[in-house]
């Protein structure tokens, strides 16, 4: 059986009217994947319900699982939201960037329920990608975007890697090269008290928001209760086995390493990082789980990872991953 023709275009942002072409489609109700530091997105008009539900369509995404809308500053995301002052706080320090801030919508709120969920609280972040950026900027709307991937599977940090998973989509792709963080953005809930709940793992580790707030950030208190995205027990899945804190190598894994490999570990066929430089490991993360997911072995055996600082984030993609594989 042969798989339908691919339907979805990958485009140069640079290239003449590209922005202005994808911003047009966005207006429109279509749908476009775009870079940003940490993924790319599959971004849509996030005020509008149809635009939205072709994403949920487009993933196969579980309609109780929020969406993350973007916003060119901060000054427009306070044109939709309403942000507690811990929550501007950390807005001044880092956004742009890879944080993502779940705050109570407000009543007079434009951004479709469905990128709520049916909850009350609405995701956002002000990404800190040029092409991210211009294209928010032309659009002159919030753009929902979750990972430009199948469900459950690997996030795309290349644009060919949303080829590979949604290829047959109706879909613009603007090609930015492969994505500077590679992990999905923190996600943070500030509740009306000024007190912030860690809902999700990334970019931005717990000790950075930790010094910027002055206060201890606490883990998700329901992690069965899904507020924000990535937050399923079992996502960020290859599509063969993958095993973790590998100390051996077994018949027919391609072997992922971290740092250097001494003797007693496996032979590393790809290494997140030979010098041990998390941030390095962070930005290879998902274009190494494509390339040996395609490479014609078994399975996948990655080896241990520092449990700290952007480690915490890299496991934390690992464990869902391997979640249910043998």
């Amino acid at each position: 059986m042969t798989s339908p023709p691919a339907t979805a275009a990958i485009v140069q942002p640079d290239a003449p009217d590209a922005i202005d072409a994808a911003a047009r489609r966005l207006r429109d109700g279509k749908l476009v994947a775009f870079p940003t530091e940490t993924v790319y997105g599959l971004g849509a008009d996030a005020t509008n319900d149809r635009a939205v539900a072709a994403i949920f369509d487009a993933k196969q995404r579980p309609a109780f699982n929020p969406l993350i809308c973007h916003f060119p500053s901060t000054d427009a995301v306070l044109r939709s939201m309403r942000l507690p002052d811990a929550a501007l706080d950390l807005a001044k320090r880092f956004w742009p960037g890879s944080l993502s801030i779940v705050a109570t919508r407000p009543v007079d709120c434009p951004i479709s329920r469905l990128a709520s969920a049916g909850l009350d609280t609405v995701a956002v972040r002000v990404p800190d990608h040029q092409v991210a950026r211009r294209l928010l900027e032309a659009t002159g709307r919030p753009i929902a975007a979750p990972s430009a991937n199948l469900s459950g599977r690997l996030s795309p940090t290349r644009a060919t890697d949303v080829i590979a998973s949604l290829g047959n989509v109706d879909l613009l792709i603007l090609d930015g090269g492969a994505c500077r963080v590679g992990l999905e953005s923190t996600v943070v809930a500030v509740r009306p008290d000024g007190r912030i709940e860690l809902l999700r793992e990334g970019g931005i580790s717990r000790e950075d928001l930790e010094h910027v707030s002055k206060q201890s950030v606490s883990p998700v208190s329901d992690p069965d209760e899904v507020r924000a995205p990535g937050m399923l027990a079992r996502h960020y899945q290859p599509r063969i086995p993958l095993r973790i804190d590998a100390t051996e190598a077994q018949a027919g894994e391609i072997v992922i390493g971290f740092g250097p490999m001494s003797a007693n570990m496996p032979k590393a066929n790809l290494n997140l990082s030979p010098t041990g430089d998390l941030r390095e490991a962070a930005a290879n993360l998902f274009a190494m789980l494509h390339d040996a997911e395609t490479g014609g072995a078994r399975a996948i055996a990655v080896t241990p990872i520092p449990d700290e600082g952007l480690g915490r984030a890299i496991n934390d993609r690992l464990k869902r991953g391997a979640s249910g594989t043998r």
